[in-house]
């Protein structure tokens, strides 16, 4: 299996003869082929998570694709195929198993509403919380990405995530809102907590990936 980060908020995960994408948002300008592709996830309807152009360009090049997320992502990308899912869901597509977490989105600020927000563990390998700190429950997770820069987020509360997960190995997502030096700074409190549950911290780039 293997886990591509693209930019800000979106990843790829490929096995030998599938491919899932999630969060295929706004910020997504590297990956250009989502041909062949067997489902998407879809966290929340953020536009950095949720680009009703690409869900649709997705939907029209793999017709009938499943689009995995809250439903409040089928009112707002209208015409394509969404499957609304909840937290203790688990599903079963093509290779992918899809167990999903949380519920709600992390608190930005009182006077903005609180979102639905699913994290999803796929394959009981690989996290990912999308815009909240929930977590796998009791699941050894083998990667995990985690939130490296947001409105809603103190670098010390995604330090004590990665510390609660403690991950085989971690990286970082949700970044294009830092500066190069916060890109830095941030990669480095994420380094020390993956380490201290004996994992590696992987600092990658869009395009950049992790073969399990």
């Amino acid at each position: 299996m293997r886990i591509t980060k693209y930019e800000h908020a979106t990843v790829t995960i490929d096995t030998d003869e599938s491919r899932l994408i999630i969060d295929p948002g706004g910020f997504l300008t590297s990956l250009t082929d989502v041909a062949n592709i067997a489902a998407v996830v879809v966290t929340h309807v953020h536009p950095d998570h949720c680009s009703p152009a690409n869900l649709q360009r997705i939907s029209e090049l793999n017709p009938e694709v499943p689009i995995y997320a809250p439903t409040a992502v089928a009112t707002t990308v209208p015409g394509v195929n969404v499957i609304a899912v909840s937290p203790g869901d688990v599903i079963t597509h093509d290779a992918f198993t899809l167990e999903f977490f949380g519920g709600t989105h992390a608190v930005i600020h009182e006077s903005i509403p609180v979102i639905g927000n699913v994290g999803v563990l796929v394959n009981d390998q690989f996290y990912y919380p999308g815009d909240s700190y929930a977590l796998p429950g009791d699941k050894d997770v083998t990667v995990l990405a985690a939130p490296l820069g947001a409105p809603w987020l103190k670098i010390g509360d995604a330090m004590d995530f990665v510390l609660d997960v403690a991950p085989r190995y971690c990286f970082g997502t949700h970044d294009m809102t830092l500066s190069d030096v916060g890109h830095g700074m941030h990669h480095d409190r994420l380094d020390w907590a993956t380490q201290q549950g004996g994992g590696q911290y992987l600092p990658l780039a869009p395009g950049e990936a992790i073969d399990l």
